[in-house]
C-alpha cells in the first residue's frame, strides 16, 4: 500500500515538472520607457505657452528626427499647445506663426555599484565547457536616470520675425535598485508610486532594515549661470513680430537713405532780406509821394 502511494506520489511530481513557463521581453524594457516618457513630460510641463494663447500655429518638427521617443515628444507638445489656447494648423501656409522645436537630448544613463565578487570566468575543469563563478554582491545599487532637455521658439513665418522662446528647459527621472545578501530588488524611484520589493509594493508602514545609509541619495549642486549668456538660454517674448519687413531708412548712413512713408511736399522758404537792403531779386520799393 504504501509503496503505491510512493510511486504515485513520484508520477505527480514528474508530471508536475514536465511543465515550462516561456517569458518573452519587449524590445525596450518598460523601465526605460517610463523614464523616457516622464522625463518628457516634466520638461514639457515647465513651458509656459500663454504668449500662443489664440494664435494660429504650425508646428514644425524637422529638428526632432532622431529624437528617442519623437512621437511622444511631438503628441505632448501638441496638447500642451492646445491646452494653452493655441490653435494648431495642420498645413504650414495656413499659420501665421510657426513654433519650432529642438531636442538637446532624451534618453537614459545607468550606474551600479557593487560589493562582492563579480561574476567571472576560471579556466575549464572538463575540456571544452567553460566555467563561470556567478556574482556573490554583499549589497548592490543600480540606478538609472531618464534626461529631456529640450527647447522651442516661434516666428512669424509672413515677416520672419521672432515673436517668442522658451529657453532651454530640461527635467529628469530616476529609478533605484538595491539587492542586500541576494534579496531583491528593492525598486524606488520617480516612476514608482511606493517602494517594491521584487515587483511588489510594499506597505506603507513598513520600516525594513535595509542599509539605504551606505548609498546616500546626493544631490549635485545647482550648476552656476554662466558667465556670458547662452542664446535662447531663457524664456522671452519679441512684440514686434508682426510689424512688416522691408527697407528702413537709416540715419547718418553715406548715400542715400530708402524711405517707406508718405510723400510731403515742401514748400520753398521766402527770401530773407539783408541788412541794409531789398534781398536780391526782389522788386524795388515805389517812392513814396509818387
Amino acid at each position: 500500500m504504501r509503496v503505491r502511494r510512493a510511486a504515485r506520489a513520484g508520477i505527480v511530481i514528474l508530471c508536475a515538472g514536465c511543465g515550462t513557463t516561456r517569458m518573452t521581453d519587449t524590445t525596450r524594457a518598460a523601465s526605460e520607457m517610463m523614464l523616457v516618457s516622464q522625463a518628457i513630460d516634466n520638461a514639457v510641463a515647465q513651458i509656459d505657452l500663454t504668449e500662443l494663447q489664440g494664435k494660429p500655429v504650425f508646428l514644425d518638427t524637422q529638428y526632432l528626427d532622431g529624437t528617442v521617443d519623437k512621437g511622444y515628444l511631438t503628441s505632448s507638445l501638441r496638447q500642451h499647445l492646445l491646452a494653452h489656447g493655441a490653435v494648431l494648423m495642420d498645413e504650414r501656409p495656413k499659420a501665421t506663426y510657426v513654433v519650432e522645436p529642438r531636442s538637446g537630448g532624451v534618453g537614459t544613463d545607468k550606474s551600479s555599484l557593487l560589493i562582492g565578487t563579480p561574476q567571472m570566468a576560471i579556466p575549464a575543469v572538463v575540456p571544452g565547457i567553460p566555467s563561470q563563478i556567478p556574482e556573490i554582491a554583499l549589497v548592490k545599487k543600480t540606478e538609472q536616470k531618464g534626461i529631456a532637455k529640450i527647447a522651442l521658439f516661434a516666428y512669424n513665418r509672413q515677416t520672419g520675425r521672432a515673436l517668442w522662446q522658451s529657453g532651454l528647459v530640461e527635467a529628469n527621472s530616476t529609478l533605484k535598485d538595491t539587492w542586500v545578501f541576494g534579496a531583491g530588488p528593492i525598486s524606488r524611484g520617480s516612476i514608482r508610486k511606493r517602494t517594491e520589493l521584487a515587483g511588489e509594493e510594499l506597505p506603507t508602514v513598513a520600516r525594513l532594515p535595509l542599509p539605504f545609509h551606505l548609498f546616500p541619495d546626493t544631490t549635485p549642486p545647482a550648476p552656476e549661470p554662466p558667465a556670458v549668456a547662452t542664446v535662447g538660454a531663457t524664456a522671452q517674448t519679441f512684440p514686434d513680430s508682426d510689424r512688416p519687413s522691408g527697407p528702413v531708412a537709416l540715419p547718418a548712413v553715406v548715400g542715400a537713405a530708402v524711405w517707406v512713408g508718405p510723400v510731403v511736399p515742401v514748400a520753398a522758404p521766402a527770401p530773407v532780406a539783408p541788412a541794409g537792403g531789398p534781398a536780391r531779386g526782389s522788386p524795388a520799393p515805389t517812392p513814396k509821394g509818387l
